[in-house]
């Protein structure tokens, strides 16, 4: 065991309480592959196992008048996914407009939007209850104001852009941001 590389990982807690004290001792070391999130069907979503791709991190909800940027989000995915891009939706209900399980999230998002990127399982994405990554965020730029905001991780784990809701996915300055971390 003594030959294996040592790194920290960042959990959430429950939707219960994740104290932000630990969420921002945490932080200081943190790089953005650090986190895991739990899927929305189960298991965990480890960011580490994609330590070197670029990564675009949206908090989403299902009744919202931005979920149309499912769509957006799944070009994405099937455009720069094969190049790299990892899309990883983040359900919330922290603005009052996501389904109560998991389930019909899920059942929602794939035969609403068609969406096949990975989804974690709903967690809280703003104040003293936020993920790890998302105190992460909210420490390096602007923690989420609104459902789909975004954010994009280089391949060396930088947090490079925060876009707010209204920042399409299939904006021209949006996809010449992904194009520039995929490079």
């Amino acid at each position: 065991m003594a030959d294996l590389p040592r790194r920290t990982v960042l959990r959430a807690a429950p939707l219960m309480a994740a104290p932000l004290r630990a969420a921002r001792a945490a932080d200081e070391a943190a790089r953005g592959h650090d986190f895991l999130f739990e899927s929305i069907e189960g298991g965990e979503i480890d960011l580490g196992d994609f330590r070197g791709r670029p990564l675009l991190v949206a908090n989403t909800a299902s009744f919202c008048g931005f979920s149309r940027q499912f769509e957006g989000l799944q070009a994405l995915h099937d455009v720069y996914g094969p190049r790299g891009l990892l899309v990883l939706g983040v359900p919330s209900n922290d603005f009052n407009q996501e389904a109560a399980d998991r389930k019909s999230i899920k059942d929602f998002c794939e035969a609403t939007f068609g969406v096949a990127f990975p989804m974690a399982a709903p967690c809280h994405v703003k104040g003293p209850q936020a993920h790890p990554f998302f105190a992460w965020t909210a420490a390096r730029s602007t923690p989420p104001r609104w459902n789909f905001f975004k954010y994009l991780v280089a391949r060396d784990s930088r947090l490079l852009q925060a876009f707010p809701s209204n920042a399409e996915p299939d904006a021209p300055a949006f996809r010449r941001a992904v194009e520039a971390a995929l490079a």
